[in-house]
């Protein structure tokens, strides 16, 4: 059953009532208090300009723990070369726009539609979103964004320019941040690749609450 929010309360139906694909509710808004309280149930706004606003709780979630990325032998050598300068929260209205800009295979158009850029940029402004930007001759060519509950990092999307900047992005993450699990929503091989792996929402929503 998907249910309909309403405008005037932004309580959230229980996630267990989720569809098998995680649609959970549509409708509602992208205000911080109801960000937030998303994202403290292990919810998350993915929609289109077709559709209203939908909210997703995966019975699955797809996650990388710190501790177990995988750094490759080539990776290991672009990091140690000092190529990239890698920074924190310089540019984050930048990298959610690169982030909808950016063209994906089976992808058309982008779905960080401008009122989302104007929310997440809200809540970075609030302390509650964060960037990772690399540069590479003071430009800026990849990042990654995301909100943080506790020790968990809800990313949203990253993008590259060249090749390896969002890698790094996410490498520097996993190693200087101190989080305990970065949530990676939607099963990509390229994250597979580095270590993600599928957890329930039971463990997911653990962490959450730790």
């Amino acid at each position: 059953m998907i249910f309909r929010l309403n405008d005037d309360d932004i309580q959230f139906p229980p996630v267990e009532l989720a569809e098998e694909d995680g649609l959970l509710a549509v409708g509602g808004d992208l205000t911080e208090e109801r960000l937030l309280q998303a994202y403290h149930l292990g919810i998350f706004p993915w929609y289109s300009e077709e559709t209203p606003i939908l909210w997703y709780s995966p019975h699955e979630r797809f996650v990388l723990f710190p501790d177990r990325v995988k750094v490759s032998k080539s990776m290991k050598q672009v990091l140690k070369s000092g190529k990239f300068t890698i920074t924190e929260d310089r540019a984050f209205s930048k990298v959610i726009m690169a982030c909808a800009e950016a063209e994906r295979e089976g992808q058309d158009g982008t779905w960080i539609l401008q009122e989302m850029q104007e929310a997440y940029n809200k809540l970075h402004k609030a302390g509650f979103a964060h960037s990772v930007e690399v540069w590479f001759n003071n430009e800026l060519v990849g990042g990654l964004y995301g909100v943080r509950v506790g020790k968990v990092f809800c990313g949203e999307s990253m993008f590259s320019r060249i090749s390896n900047a969002s890698k790094s992005a996410l490498i520097w993450m996993c190693q200087h941040k101190g989080y305990q699990l970065i949530d990676c929503q939607v099963h990509t091989e390229h994250l597979e690749s580095m270590g993600a792996e599928f957890i329930s929402r039971e463990q997911y929503m653990a962490f959450l609450n730790s």
